[in-house]
């Protein structure tokens, strides 16, 4: 109890810092109307049962930094890959679906696996199913970038 005690703290410090910062404004509405907006979020995760201090959740919070710069080098080349493709006169479309076996453990980072995939341009996960992951690719170019599995490996440093 005292654990979620805590984390409910921490969660409402660090979602009271987002706002400020991302606001960016300090009169009395907006610093109000942050207040109810975190308040509301941190009752809600914490009557699903969300809050948690669970070693892997907070390795994972700790590494995010770095693969969030990874994920954006990896978007803005697949953005370039697929304006490539879009732009040529004749539009080489070899549209394929794969299929990914994540190496993750927990249901968290196998969604953010799979959210990693669809922010990609030029990819979108489909399913989610117990052979793994089945990801709609525009081109085989892209699919073989897909079947390299680095992405996988990145989000699975997270949870390690």
């Amino acid at each position: 109890m005292k654990d979620v005690q805590y984390s409910v703290v921490v969660t409402l410090c660090a979602l009271m810092l987002l706002w400020v910062s991302l606001s960016g404004y300090f009169n009395a509405l907006q610093l109000g109307l942050g207040v109810v907006s975190v308040i509301a979020v941190t009752w809600l995760t914490v009557h699903l049962g969300i809050p948690t201090l669970d070693r892997s959740r907070l390795k994972m919070i700790i590494r995010l930094p770095r693969y969030h710069l990874w994920l954006t080098r990896e978007i803005l080349i697949s953005n370039m890959l697929v304006a490539r493709i879009i732009l040529s006169p004749n539009m080489p479309l070899k549209r394929t679906i794969v299929y990914s076996k994540p190496r993750q453990n927990s249901d968290l980072s196998v969604t953010t696996y799979a959210n990693s995939i669809t922010l990609t341009p030029g990819t979108v996960t489909i399913d989610i199913n117990e052979k793994g992951l089945v990801v709609h690719a525009l081109d085989q170019r892209i699919a073989g970038d897909l079947m390299s599995d680095q992405m996988n490996i990145q989000v699975a440093r997270l949870e390690n």
